[in-house]
C-alpha cells in the first residue's frame, strides 16, 4: 500500500498483522501438545469459579495464542453445551455453533483482541501496544454481554505493551468486572509488572517435542522434506511457529553458511566471512527476513555452546559441517570467554536496528568477537 493510502479492507489489514501462509490463532482450530492446559481451563469453567484473568506463558510460537482463542470460542460459543456447543471433554467448538463465525472474524460483540494496531500515518503495524487501545479495552470490559454470559478479551502478546499500557491493564485487573475474562499471552512473563502477574492465574505451556514439530511441519508446510523438517525442529527449540518462519525464509541454508564460516575459527576465512556478511548489506523484505533469522540462529547457537561448556557433552549437529565443531571450540577457550563473547554479540545484534548500525559491519564484528575469545 502506498503511504497515506491505508486501506480499510479487513483482508489487507489482516495481511499486515499476520503476513504468514499458515492460519492465524483466531482461525486455527487445532492445538497439539497442550492437553493438560486445556483440561485445566475446562475444569475451571465447570467449577463455577472461573478466574477473571489468565496469564498464558511459554516460548514464542508453541500455541499460547491458539489456546487463548480456543478458550474464547468455548466461553462465547460453546460453553453452554448442547447441539452446537463444545464437546464434554475438550474446548472444541463446532464450526456451525452460533457466534463461531463472528469469533473467527474477530467481530463478535463480546470479544476484544488487544494487540498492536495499524499506524495510519506509516501504513504499518505499530511497534507497541498503545495505552489508547487499553483504554478501549477497559470500556469494553465494563459493558454488559450482548450475546451470552461472558465478555472475553485476549492480549497477544503482553510483551509488546509499553509502560503506560501495562499500567492501564493493571487497573483493569485491580477492579475486574463481573462476567469478564482476560486472557493474557506472554512470551517472557518476567518482564511484566509483578502486580500484573500476581493478579492472574498462571498457565505455563512447555515447548513441543521435536516429533510434534516435524509432524506439524508436514501439515502446514508439506513441501518441506522430512530431513529438512527434522533439522528445522532442532533449530526451533519446540516452537512450530519458529520452525514455520525458518522454513518460509529458507533459514536452513543460511544456518549452513553460518556454520561453514564458524568452522574456520580461530583463523577466520575472511573472504568467506565477507561473502557471508555481504548478504546482510541488502535491503528489502527478503533481506530483513535473513537478518531476523541470523539474529535467532546465531544467538541460539551461542546459547547452546555456552550450555555445552557448562554442562558438557556435544550438541546435535544440525548440518554435517557442525560435527565436532563445538568440542573443538570449547577446548580452545573457557566458559567465561564464550559467555563474554555471547553477551557482546547479543548486544550488537539487538542494537543494530535500534540505532541503525550497518548490518554487514555488525556481522563482521560479531564473528571477530568469537575469534578473540579463542586467543
Amino acid at each position: 500500500m502506498a503511504r497515506g493510502k491505508t486501506s480499510t479492507d479487513p483482508a489487507e489489514l489482516e495481511k499486515l498483522e499476520w503476513p504468514y501462509d499458515w492460519p492465524p490463532p483466531w482461525r486455527n482450530d487445532r492445538l497439539v501438545g497442550h492437553d493438560a492446559a486445556e483440561r485445566a481451563m475446562l475444569a475451571a469453567h465447570r467449577s463455577g469459579h472461573l478466574h477473571h484473568a489468565w496469564l498464558i506463558t511459554g516460548p514464542r510460537g508453541i500455541g499460547k495464542a491458539t489456546l487463548a482463542w480456543r478458550f474464547a470460542r468455548y466461553l462465547l460459543a460453546g460453553g453452554q453445551g448442547g447441539l452446537f456447543g463444545a464437546t464434554s471433554d475438550s474446548l472444541d467448538v463446532a464450526t456451525d455453533a452460533p457466534g463461531r463465525a463472528l469469533i473467527d472474524a474477530r467481530t463478535h460483540p463480546d470479544l476484544f483482541h488487544l494487540r498492536r494496531t495499524l499506524d495510519p500515518k506509516a501504513d504499518r503495524i505499530r511497534a507497541e501496544i498503545a495505552v489508547g487501545d487499553v483504554r478501549a479495552l477497559g470500556e469494553f470490559m465494563h459493558m454488559t454481554p450482548a450475546m451470552g454470559e461472558w465478555r472475553v478479551a485476549i492480549v497477544d502478546p503482553a510483551d509488546e505493551m509499553n509502560s503506560a499500557a501495562a499500567n492501564a491493564i493493571l487497573k483493569i485487573l485491580e477492579e475486574p468486572p463481573p462476567n469478564s475474562v482476560l486472557l493474557i499471552v506472554a512470551h517472557a512473563p518476567g518482564r511484566l509488572l509483578p502486580t500484573i502477574r500476581s493478579r492472574c492465574r498462571r498457565l505455563a505451556l512447555s515447548p513441543l517435542s521435536d516429533e510434534t514439530v516435524v509432524r506439524l511441519l508436514g501439515d502446514y508446510a508439506p513441501a518441506v522434506e522430512r530431513e529438512e523438517a527434522e533439522a528445522l525442529a532442532d533449530l526451533a527449540d519446540g516452537s512450530i511457529g519458529r520452525a514455520l518462519e525458518l522454513a518460509n525464509a529458507g533459514s536452513l541454508a543460511l544456518y549452513s553458511e553460518m556454520v561453514e564460516v564458524l568452522t574456520t575459527l580461530p583463523d577466520l576465512d575472511m573472504a568467506r566471512l565477507h561473502g557471508f556478511a555481504e548478504r546482510f548489506a541488502r535491503r528489502g523484505e527478503e533481506a530483513n527476513a535473513d537478518w531476523r533469522s541470523l539474529n535467532y540462529l546465531l544467538d541460539g547457537w551461542l546459547k547452546d555452546l555456552a550450555r555445552r561448556a557448562a554442562l558438557g557433552g556435544e550438541g546435535t549437529a544440525v548440518v554435517p559441517a557442525e560435527r565436532g565443531l563445538q568440542a573443538r571450540l570449547l577446548a580452545a577457550a573457557s566458559l567465561d570467554r564464550w559467555i563474554e563473547a555471547w553477551e557482546k554479540i547479543a548486544y550488537l545484534l539487538s542494537r543494530a536496528d535500534a540505532v541503525n548500525l550497518d548490518r554487514k559491519q555488525t556481522v563482521l564484528v560479531s564473528f571477530l568477537a568469537l575469534q578473540s575469545a579463542m586467543r
